[in-house]
């Protein structure tokens, strides 16, 4: 008789210290946290949104892009579309997260060849996936999801799809310090949701985009009288709102840079000296409004015209 071959050390130890993590019942057996065994147990029966797995939401899904998004995706390209109703789609859709492959932990083994020479050898003891994360042009992080797997693979070919609610992934990107999540980046259309935006959708909380905020154009008006030479302060959409196709076309919305512009329009626009003095003050006064700072991702200023 044979006998049983033996495992490598470190695969042999990684095995024994999951089944040291098993949690059993009274009796010894594989069970789950509460103490109930696995065995004969029936996990039958229906599922989450039309899955026949009730374990799995995604049990049916083909990996393409939801309808939802193929449709607005375009009304935005074609301009029926705004942030508003990209965030609306974006709050019920699937999408997918890229995973890669990592080390957890690494083993040396040093051997010692016929000549009496030392040499080391690394192997990997313990692998684990790391979710793959992007750094935008103004150095924050940004999690990259796709909303079907032939562009994330056409994006990244050795990454491995994880389907995932967005409002899910929005969590994810905030458990991971990411400010930014990317919606298929190099696809013909990539979409950046801005940090309040990825906030709104993790809590699954409504969000309007700053430059129609009415609260913050309630506080902006009481700075106003504390500014000297500004006659008045508007709010408008800023450059970075709006973003391009592959093909060149600009779209008005899901761009990375400037959300909201503060348009200062002074009293005398010839005063090149007090203007200057007017948009610092201003600059100074913005960077103490909190409800500024939690629901407008980036802000410009800009000197505004009387004609």
């Amino acid at each position: 008789m044979r006998d049983k071959p033996q495992l490598p050390g470190h695969i042999q130890a990684a095995i024994d210290r999951n089944l040291a993590r098993q949690n059993r019942d009274a009796f010894g057996r594989p069970a789950d946290s509460a103490g109930a065994t696995w065995e004969g147990r029936d996990l039958s029966g229906p599922g989450i949104d039309g899955s026949t797995n009730p374990l799995h939401a995604f049990d049916t899904d083909d990996g393409l892009a939801d309808d939802a998004w193929t449709k607005v995706s375009q009304d935005l390209i074609d301009g029926n579309a705004d942030e508003k109703d990209v965030f609306k789609v974006l709050e019920k859709i699937r999408v997918f997260a890229a995973v890669v492959p990592t080390v957890a932990e690494t083993s040396h083994h040093t051997h010692v060849n016929h000549n009496g020479h030392e040499h080391t050898v690394e192997s990997d003891k313990e692998s684990d996936v790391a979710l793959v994360s992007l750094t935008s042009a103004d150095g924050r992080g940004a999690l990259p999801v796709f909303t079907s797997i032939p562009k994330l693979t056409a994006w990244y070919k050795e990454a491995r799809p994880v389907a995932v609610w967005m409002p899910r992934a929005c969590l994810s990107a905030v458990d991971e310090g990411n400010e930014l999540v990317v919606v298929d980046p190099g696809a013909t259309l990539t979409y950046v949701v801005r940090r309040p935006a990825v906030y709104a959708l993790a809590q699954q909380q409504q969000w309007t985009p700053a430059y129609e905020d009415v609260q913050i154009a309630q506080e902006l008006s009481e700075l106003t009288d504390l500014i000297p030479g500004l006659a008045q302060l508007a709010m408008a959409p800023g450059r970075g709102v709006a973003t391009q196709t592959t093909d060149g076309t600009v779209v008005a919305g899901g761009g990375a840079g400037p959300e909201l512009a503060l348009v200062a329009t002074p009293n005398d626009p010839s005063d090149t000296i007090g203007n200057k003095l007017m948009l610092s003050t201003l600059q100074t006064l913005i960077a103490d409004q909190e409800l500024l700072a939690q629901r407008a991702d980036t802000v410009e200023i800009m000197l505004g015209s009387t004609g």
